[in-house]
Parts: structure tokens; sequence; C-alpha cells
């Protein structure tokens, strides 16, 4: 026993600097990404309107699903997901000012949608990025002194707005013939309606004792605002495999890779003051994600993190990044360490003879 956790210990730290080729040539995508985000924001930052444009940027969650989809397979599957994503937007601003409401909300959130993520068989990147949508919502529309950091109908319609412009730039390698002409999958079968097996029973279990518990450490010690970011984190690090094994290597790539994107993150700040510059920036960590996510999950939220902290931070006018930053490191330690004890709720399999 003790060699096996040693072993799995290993094998968890040796895939930190494990960069493996990726499956798939992702340029095109990780370009599809940048500019999701990117347009929006830029062509509203040049008409002015820059807090706005920045709104839009949690649209751009709607590039990361189903990226190496042909594009008229997006063009089908992607609208239902973005109608999730902009109904956990909502809900997150209706709740904001009620904490109570709020956390429940949250559990809510995560756990219909993680359920939802495998009974349609959505994959990666799950459901976390309904979850970051919700907390978003919530933060960036929250209440201080009485009244809405930002107008929640206002922040609402710029989701719409960066979902349309992530499902058109989705859509643009339809322009091309040879893309015209690869085979499409019908609808029921890009988002198949199946019952759960019994390891993502465990999976959407796990998930919400997660969300339970983090809330609860949220409201007890943390901030109310910040449970999304603990939650996030656990069901992350959950992952989409029932596997003790993958939720410590997960975890371990969760915790280093927000300590070094939340370094990233203040020393990077001061392009929030250039909103042309700070457009520039999201657009560069958006296509760093795309490049890097199949190959080393630790790298990608290098760039995850700062994205992340930087939109909320701009969003809301904070001014101390760097106490914002160690906010979230502290909340991905308390998410990965809940997520990494509810693993031992999986069963040990027998493996199947070869």
């Amino acid at each position: 026993m003790r060699q096996r956790g040693a072993r799995t210990a290993g094998a968890a730290v040796r895939s930190l600097f494990s960069l493996p080729p990726n499956p798939e040539p992702r340029g095109w995508i990780a370009v599809r990404a940048g500019l999701s985000i990117g347009v929006p924001f830029g062509v509203l930052t040049l008409l002015g309107y820059e807090r706005i444009g920045l709104q839009t940027s949690v649209g751009a969650f709607l590039a990361l699903f189903f990226a190496g989809a042909a594009a008229a397979e997006r063009a089908r599957a992607l609208p239902f997901v973005g109608a999730v994503l902009l109904a956990c937007a909502g809900l997150g601003a209706a709740l904001a000012p009620w904490p109570w409401l709020l956390t429940t909300g949250l559990v809510v959130v995560a756990v219909c949608t993680s359920a939802a993520s495998f009974v349609f068989r959505v994959g990666p990147p799950g459901p976390v990025f309904f979850v970051l949508s919700y907390g978003l919502a919530a933060n960036v529309t929250s209440v201080v002194d009485g009244e809405r950091l930002n107008d929640p109908l206002v922040f609402l319609a710029a989701v719409a707005c960066g979902l349309v412009a992530s499902y058109l730039i989705a859509l643009a390698p339809l322009l091309r013939s040879r893309e015209r002409r690869r085979p499409v999958q019908p609808l029921s079968e890009l988002l198949p309606l199946r019952a759960l097996g019994a390891g993502e029973r465990e999976l959407v279990l796990r998930i919400a004792l997660v969300a339970v518990l983090g809330c609860v450490v949220s409201l007890a010690l943390l901030d109310t605002h910040r449970a999304y970011w603990t939650v996030g984190t656990g069901i992350a690090v959950v992952g989409l495999t029932p596997s003790r094994g993958t939720s410590v290597v997960r975890g371990l790539h969760r915790t280093v890779g927000t300590l070094i994107g939340a370094a990233i993150a203040v020393a990077i700040a001061p392009v929030s003051a250039i909103p042309l510059l700070a457009v520039g920036v999201l657009m560069l960590l958006q296509f760093a994600i795309e490049l890097v996510v199949v190959r080393n999950y630790a790298l990608a939220l290098v760039f995850i993190t700062p994205l992340v902290l930087l939109i909320t931070a701009m969003a809301t006018g904070a001014d101390d990044v760097m106490a914002v930053a160690w906010e979230r490191v502290l909340d991905t330690a308390v998410g990965s360490a809940l997520a990494v004890l509810t693993a031992f709720l999986h069963r040990r399999r027998p493996v199947a003879p070869a």
C-alpha cells in the first residue's frame, strides 16, 4: 500500500513536467478561442464601452466546448451549451445579493450541470465553466454599499453578445468548401441522452459533496462570493474519470498551476489600465489555454488563472490584485483537498484480463 502511494505521488509529480504531443492539431482551435474573447471585447473597447466589452468575455467560454468537432457539428451543439452558460450567469446575477441563496444556487448549479454533462456526454471541459459563469456573474454584479457594482441586465446582455460572437467564430470554418464536405454527426449523437453509469454516479456524488462542503467552508471561514472558485476547483479536480489516481494528479496540477498563474496575474495586472492592451493579453491567455490544455493541465491553469483573475478584477474595479490572487490560491488549495478526499468514494474495480 505504501509503495503504491509512493508510485502514485511520484507519477503525479513527474506529470507536472510532461508535455506530450497534441493528439490533433490545435492551432486553429486556439486561434478561434482567442478571437472569441478578443473580437467583442476589442470592438466595444474601440467604441468606448470597455467595461461592457470586458463582460462579454464570460460568453467566450463557449469556445472551449466541442473544440475539435466539425464546424457544422458545433453549429448544432453549441446553442444548447450557450443557453446553459447564460442561464447559469443569469441565476448567479439574480441571487448575488443574498449569500445563503447564492451558495444554495451554487450547489444546485454544480450538481445539475455535472449530471447533465455526463448524461449528454458533453465531454471536456466538463461542468467547471458553468460554475465559473455562475460565480463570475455573482461577483461582477454583487452588491456593495447597497448598490450593484454592475447592472445585471447589462451584464447578461454583454454575456449574450459574447456567446453570439463565439458561436459565429466557431462557424467561420464553414466558409471553406473542404470544411463543408466533412461528415457531420446528428445532434442525437453529439448530445446523446444516456443513463449515468456507476462511475458517473460516483463522480456526481463527489461533486455534490465538494459543492456542499466548499460552500460551508466559504460561508464559515472565507467569503461567500469566493465559494464558486473553491467549488469550481473541486469539480475540475474530480474530473471526468472515476479514478483516485486521476484526482491526485489533477489536484496537484490545479494547485501548482494556480499558484504560478496567480503570480503571473499580479505581474501583468498593470495592463488593465490600458484597455486595448488588456484585450490583447486576454486573447493570448485564451489562445494559450486551448493550445496546451490537452497536453498539460497544470500549464493550462497557468493561463486560466490570470484570465479569470483579470476579468474579475477589472470588472469589479478591484485595485489589490495581489490580495485577490492570494485568495484564489487559498480557495484552490481548499477545493483540491476536498476533491482528493472524496476520491476514496470510488470503488476499486477489477482490471479486465488482456
